[in-house]
C-alpha cells in the first residue's frame, strides 16, 4: 500500500487550456479520498495524471516514495475503474477479471486463486462463466472492480464508476465499494460530480473548482465549516441559501429583516466583532429554516411570514420553496448582486409534521446561531 502525493502539479494542454493549477494534495495510505466538483473542474484530469494517462506539465506526483512522472502507466502499480466498465464483451467474467494477470504472465494457478478470491469477495462466483451482456449494471460494475482487485495494486483509481447505474443501484454500490475498500485497505481515489456520493463514501473529500483545489477535509467539516461561498453552496442538498447582508454591531440585516446575532455566533466567529456596517454574504442551510408552528415555545428564534410556492413531500421531510425579502447571491458568480431583485427564492427542509401546502402563508423561523458568514470581497468564510 502507499500514499499518493500531488506536489505543485499543473496540467496545461497544447492549446493553452490549463485544467489543473498548482495542485498540492496528499492522499494517505489506505485512505478513501473523493475528488468532487462540477463538470470540467479538473478532477478526472487529476486522476488520469496519477494513472499516467495524462502527462503533467509541471510538479511531481509520488506514489509511495517514488516519483512517477516519467514512469509508464503499466509500471505504476495502480488499477483504474472506468465509468463505462471497459469489459471485453466476447470474454467470460472469469477471463475479464483475469485478463490483466494474463498479460502480466502470472502463473495459471495463481491467476485462478486471485480470480476466484475476488469473485467470492464481490459475490460473482455464480457468474464466472457468463458474458458481460448477460449481467446487470451492478454486476458489470463488480466485474470491473474484480479486474482491479486481482492486480493487488497499491492504489485504486475510480473515475465516476457509478454514473451509469440507476438511483437505487447507485446507493447499493456505493455502500459495497466503501465496504470493500475498508476490507482491502487499499488507498483509493474516487472521482464524482455527485456531492452525495462524496459525502457518504470518503474519509476525506477534496473539492475542486476550475482546476483549483478549494478545500479538503472530512465530509462533516466541509458541511459545517466551508472555507468559501463555492464550497458552502456545492456541499449540501438542497443547496445553501445565500443572501447579501450587512453586519453592524450585533445587528444582522438581510433585506428588510433585522436579526440579532447571538453571542454564541461571535464566539465561533470572532472576526464578526470587528465588522461595522459591513456588507457580507450570509448562508442559511435549508434545515435551518423551519415551520414556526413546530418550533418549541422555549426556543427563541426570529421568524417571518411568506408564501409557500412549492411543497415537495418526501415522506421523511417536506422541501418547501418560498421567497424571502433579500438580495440573492449566485454561488457561481458571487460578485454579481442583483440589487433590483429584492426577492430571493429559498428552499427549506421542514419537519414532515408540517401542514404547509402550496400557495399557503407560512411563518418561517430561522436558526440564527447556525448561519454562515462570508466576506463579500473575497467570498472566504468569516471565522477567527
Amino acid at each position: 500500500m502507499a500514499e499518493v502525493i500531488f506536489d505543485r502539479v499543473d496540467k496545461v494542454y497544447p492549446n493553452g487550456f490549463q485544467a489543473v493549477y498548482d495542485l498540492n494534495l496528499e492522499i494517505h495510505d489506505q485512505e478513501f479520498l473523493v475528488l468532487v466538483g462540477p463538470s470540467g473542474c479538473g478532477k478526472s484530469t487529476a486522476l488520469r495524471m496519477i494513472a499516467g494517462l495524462e502527462e503533467i506539465s509541471s510538479g511531481e506526483i509520488r506514489i509511495g516514495d517514488q516519483v512517477v512522472n516519467q514512469i509508464a502507466p503499466k509500471n505504476r502499480n495502480v488499477a483504474m475503474v472506468f465509468q463505462n466498465y471497459a469489459l471485453y464483451p466476447h470474454m467470460s467474467v472469469y477471463d475479464n477479471i483475469g485478463f490483466a494477470l494474463k498479460l502480466m504472465r502470472i502463473p495459471k494457478d495463481e491467476r485462478d486463486r486471485r480470480i476466484r478470491e475476488a469473485a467470492r469477495t464481490l459475490q460473482l462466483e455464480e457468474n464466472l462463466d457468463r458474458k458481460p451482456s448477460q449481467l446487470s449494471g451492478g454486476q458489470r460494475q463488480r466485474v470491473a472492480m474484480g479486474r482491479a482487485i486481482v492486480r493487488e495494486p497499491v492504489a485504486f483509481l475510480m473515475d465516476e464508476p457509478l454514473s451509469n447505474l440507476d438511483a437505487k443501484l447507485r446507493v447499493q454500490m456505493r455502500g459495497e465499494i466503501a465496504r470493500l475498500q475498508r476490507e482491502l485497505g487499499v488507498t483509493t481515489i474516487f472521482v464524482t460530480h455527485d456531492q452525495t456520493e462524496a459525502m457518504t463514501m470518503g474519509d476525506r473529500v477534496a473539492v475542486l473548482k476550475d482546476g483549483v483545489l478549494q478545500q479538503v477535509d472530512t465530509p462533516q467539516n466541509l458541511y459545517d465549516r466551508p472555507c468559501n461561498v463555492f464550497v458552502a453552496a456545492f456541499i449540501g442538498s438542497p443547496s445553501m441559501n445565500l443572501f447579501q447582508a450587512s453586519v453592524d454591531g450585533t445587528d444582522l440585516t438581510i433585506g428588510s429583516e433585522v436579526f440579532e446575532i447571538p453571542e454564541s455566533v461571535f464566539g465561533q466567529r470572532p472576526a464578526l466583532r470587528s465588522l461595522d456596517s459591513t456588507q457580507v454574504i450570509v448562508g442559511i442551510r435549508p434545515e435551518d429554516f423551519a415551520d414556526a408552528e413546530l418550533v418549541p415555545d422555549g426556543l427563541a428564534q426570529p421568524r417571518f411570514t411568506t408564501t409557500a410556492s412549492l411543497v415537495e413531500a418526501l415522506g421523511s421531510e417536506l422541501v418547501v420553496h418560498f421567497s424571502f425579502d433579500a438580495v440573492p447571491v449566485d454561488a457561481g458568480d458571487p460578485d454579481h448582486f442583483d440589487e433590483l431583485a429584492g426577492v430571493a427564492n429559498c428552499v427549506g427542509r421542514f419537519d414532515r409534521r408540517s401542514r404547509v401546502q402550496r400557495g399557503q402563508h407560512v411563518e418561517v423561523s430561522v436558526a440564527i446561531s447556525n448561519l454562515h458568514f462570508f466576506y463579500r470581497s473575497t467570498h472566504e468564510s468569516i471565522s477567527g
